[in-house]
């Protein structure tokens, strides 16, 4: 299962991670630690914010995923299933006529 996780970093949070240097660490154990397909950061709505885009085997690993994005960022974090080109024409192909 294929989704794309957004997470809008706590503006006092990311201050914090800035100003004690600790922002770089967090962000590149979120990544070791999630290991996406792709991940952008950039702001969107007003936040410092992340995009990653993960392929799950099952749903039960939504929670270790995202959990430290709660935690270390107090981020506000949407899931959104996503597919890719592939995933995209095997689905269509199952659209009865």
């Amino acid at each position: 299962m294929r989704l794309l996780i957004k997470a809008n970093v706590d503006t006092e949070r990311g201050n914090e991670a800035i100003r004690s240097g600790k922002m770089p660490e967090l962000l590149r154990q979120t990544v070791e630690r999630i290991k996406p397909e792709a991940v952008y950061f950039g702001p969107m709505d007003g936040h410092r914010s992340i995009l990653l885009v993960v392929d799950l085997a099952d749903s039960s690993e939504i929670p270790p995923v995202v959990d430290g994005l709660f935690t270390d960022l107090n981020a506000y974090v949407e899931v959104t299933p996503v597919m890719n080109m592939d995933d995209l024409q095997k689905g269509l192909s199952r659209i009865q006529r």
